[in-house]
């Protein structure tokens, strides 16, 4: 496995948030979890990216527990987590804000990462010297998740890529998702829209309250009766 979840719990002060979490996600996977607000889904994302720390449990990459590292040192692990909502450095250029993705791993700006980002989203390079607070939401999260391609990452933990940007650009957006896919990434995806989620991702996990309550392939969580009642509105 690329990456282990094994009996995972996280608190906010003293308020559980995630119970007994375990999964695993293999290389060259794509994993969904999905579920309603509130039941932890960030959280956990923000857990394997260092930047909420465990109560207890492991979280084991390539064999080594990351479990108690800083989110930079995560990142030189290769792990890249793109935060829900597109956030970018608003008063920066797209190009600046590419490269702030590459802080702790200069030598990619060399072997022309920067063109394979604007080879992958084309309005980026289009933009290029624009400041990051002028682009629309679906255009800032599109920064966003090359921004974090930038690392050359063997994860990528995609939060809520579709939250805020319109139907339209949501459809492009996974479009370049599905390209990466096919490219081979690994990605751990946390999303609302569960009919997208369910379309690229291989396996899933539903969260409820901190709890995993069902797990599956795509294909079985998009025939359950829970999902289809309480995430699919069918």
């Amino acid at each position: 496995m690329l990456i282990s979840v094994r009996d995972l719990n996280v608190s906010y002060g003293k308020v559980p948030v995630l119970h007994a979490i375990s999964f695993d996600v293999a290389p060259d996977e794509t994993v969904a979890i999905i579920g309603p607000n509130g039941a932890g889904k960030s959280t956990l994302l923000k857990t394997i990216a260092g930047m909420v720390h465990p109560v207890s449990g492991a979280i084991i990459l390539n064999g080594k527990e990351i479990g108690g590292l800083t989110a930079d040192q995560v990142v030189r692990e290769k792990v890249a987590y793109v935060p829900e909502g597109g956030r970018v450095f608003p008063n920066m250029t797209v190009m600046d804000n590419l490269r702030m993705g590459a802080y702790s791993c200069r030598d990619n700006l060399k072997a022309g990462v920067l063109d394979e980002m604007y080879e992958l989203f084309p309005i980026l390079k289009q933009r290029s010297s624009q400041y990051a607070r002028t682009l629309s939401g679906g255009e800032r999260q599109m920064l966003a998740i090359a921004r974090g391609l930038v690392s050359r990452p063997k994860l990528l933990m995609l939060d809520e890529p579709s939250l805020g940007v319109g139907p339209k650009l949501v459809d492009e957006i996974y479009s370049k998702i599905q390209i990466l896919i096919e490219r081979g990434m690994t990605v751990l995806l946390v999303e609302q829209n569960t009919s997208y989620a369910l379309q690229i991702a291989n396996r899933g996990y539903v969260l409820e309250n901190g709890h995993s309550v069902l797990a599956g392939s795509a294909e079985e969580l998009s025939c359950s009766d829970h999902v289809r009642k309480h995430y699919l509105g069918l």
